[in-house]
């Protein structure tokens, strides 16, 4: 639920100041490299992650080891498919952007990452190795509270749905025929309740974005009437659902310097990647956790 005031309290450990009434604190008296070595503080820091869904830090030097350790502390990680991984530290992906880098569009979207995975994320770890002087910002959104606040008849209406979610429709789409074939055939098309349920806390979860292409079972008997019912019926309402991480009331935005970092719940968020500093540099390294299966 969001509360009415932004607050700032004490843990049994750590410094925690809320940053908006929806989503987000910051993190100080706090040195990620121990919480990465001791179970107790970890167990705090998990607690806090799931009540706020998205944690931010400053002033974090931590090797690229540490980080590796701290993201591992909640489960295994992943690989990335089309980015790949560093050589020296499995499942630490280097998010570097400069001049050189070849232009895409798939952080500047509202996404939960990697829902076109059975299993998404359980959530990430990202530092900033290298911040533009102005700009360059990541926006994460609280997806429990659009869900919250859905009309009612909407919540009706979504209850049951499924959608499908696609790699090949997004990092496969600039790819030859042949890569893209077999980008498919290695990651098929998953398909996730429109709200999932948070297994932490039972929360539901509005749970489509940029990577969902359409609902599968939309079209029965409840829903259509004639073919305008289904197309593009079925397609607006997703497109309505997918535009709700967009509303500002349920944000928090992020200013990068080098050597903060965010760790976020997949699961109950979105996030965008700002992409207005160029020519500038940004250089992030990302630590991806790997999930279960939404329900």
């Amino acid at each position: 639920m969001t509360t009415a005031t932004r607050t700032r309290a004490t843990s049994s450990t750590f410094q925690v100041e809320q940053l908006t009434c929806s989503i987000g604190a910051e993190i100080t008296a706090c040195d990620l490299g121990e919480v990465a070595s001791d179970a107790d503080l970890f167990a705090e820091l998990r607690a806090l992650l799931v009540q706020h869904k998205v944690l931010f830090f400053r002033d974090q030097n931590i090797t690229r080891a540490q980080h590796v350790a701290l993201a591992q502390r909640f489960g295994p990680l992943e690989d990335h498919p089309v980015v790949g991984s560093d050589p020296d530290q499995p499942g630490l992906v280097r998010i570097y952007k400069d001049l050189d880098s070849p232009p895409e569009h798939y952080e500047n979207a509202y996404h939960c990452d990697a829902t076109w995975r059975e299993n998404p994320p359980f959530g990430c770890v990202l530092r900033c190795v290298e911040a533009p002087p102005v700009g360059g910002d990541t926006i994460w959104v609280n997806m429990v509270e659009a869900y919250r606040r859905l009309p009612a008849t909407v919540k009706d209406k979504i209850a049951n749905l499924r959608a499908r979610h696609s790699i090949e429709a997004s990092f496969g789409a600039r790819m030859s025929a042949e890569q893209r074939a077999a980008l498919h055939a290695r990651y098929p098309d998953a398909e996730h309740p429109v709200v999932r349920t948070h297994p932490d806390t039972g929360d539901e979860i509005l749970f489509v974005n940029s990577f969902a292409t359409h609902l599968v079972n939309y079209h029965t008997a409840d829903n259509i009437r004639f073919g305008i019912d289904y197309a593009p019926g079925a397609a607006n309402l997703l497109q309505y659902l997918i535009s709700q991480a967009s509303i500002p009331e349920y944000q928090v935005r992020w200013r990068w310097t080098p050597n903060s970092i965010a760790i976020w719940d997949n699961r109950s968020t979105q996030h965008y990647a700002v992409q207005d500093y160029w020519p500038a540099v940004r250089k992030m390294e990302r630590a991806g956790i790997i999930g279960d299966r939404p329900f």
